[in-house]
């Protein structure tokens, strides 16, 4: 049976490792490759959609990053237990007039015993900003490890 290491029940290290392994999942803004972490039958909860499953899901992320442009995200873990881990996050995206935007939100993750993703319940705010109040500005892709997070950019 497939596995998506690392495995609940999460100590402190693995959960970090989930959140980051997350997080540059998503700054790939590839949705085929993004769904592959989560169960057949997922179920979120993203802000007022509710997607069930892979192709849901999937179809979900191909609306989101072809209105959100130049998306960076950065994910920090908040808590976890057993096969849950709570994230807040942050991500800037503009549209396709030019207005910059900072999504804030929080995330609950839950876990099969193989490692994917059976449950994300999101909550998330935009807030449009100046393009000189940006603070991502890594190549698009994976942030770079030396590239501050969340709590060092004060968000």
């Amino acid at each position: 049976m497939e596995t998506k290491p690392p495995l609940p029940p999460f100590t402190e290290e693995s959960a970090r490792q989930k959140v980051r392994m997350a997080e540059d999942a998503w700054n790939t803004r590839d949705p085929s490759r993004v769904v592959l972490v989560y169960t057949e039958d997922t179920r979120w909860r993203n802000r007022a959609e509710f997607p069930v499953g892979r192709a849901e899901v999937q179809r979900f992320l191909e609306r989101k990053w072809a209105r959100e442009l130049d998306y960076r995200l950065i994910k920090e873990l908040w808590a976890f237990t057993g096969s849950r881990i709570a994230v807040r996050f942050a991500y800037e995206w503009r549209d396709d007039s030019g207005q910059w935007y900072r999504a804030y939100g929080n995330e609950n993750w839950e876990f099969n015993e193989q490692g994917f993703m059976m449950r994300r319940f999101a909550s998330i705010n935009d807030l449009p900003i100046a393009e000189t109040d940006r603070k991502f500005f890594w190549p698009l892709g994976r942030r770079p490890d030396d590239h501050p997070g969340l709590s060092d950019l004060g968000l």
